[in-house]
């Protein structure tokens, strides 16, 4: 029997046609914060975590890549940057 989890953060990665990268780019960015290129991360409600999905599946088709790593809190993992952290990397995409 699986067991049920809250997941309260979550990291999302994705590789999209050209077409679509702002459509996805726009709405993780409602739910995240821009972490770095494709990558978004940061807290977030599981009843939020559906309506996310609910809204990628709408726009993800064919050959695009979209994960959502889901964890429990933000203090179940570690991180580590080698080489140049960009904290505010939004304006690469927009």
């Amino acid at each position: 029997m699986a067991k049920n989890f809250n997941f309260n953060y979550a990291f999302v990665f994705y590789d999209v046609n050209e077409k679509r990268v702002n459509k996805i780019f726009k709405i993780c960015k409602k739910y995240f914060h821009h972490h770095q290129n494709s990558v978004f991360r940061g807290a977030i409600t599981p009843s939020k975590l559906i309506k996310l999905k609910s809204e990628l599946n709408k726009i993800v088709e064919g050959t695009d890549f979209v994960t959502i790593i889901k964890l429990i809190n933000d203090s179940c993992f570690d991180e580590e940057t080698l080489g140049v952290n960009v904290n505010n990397t939004e304006n690469l995409i927009l």
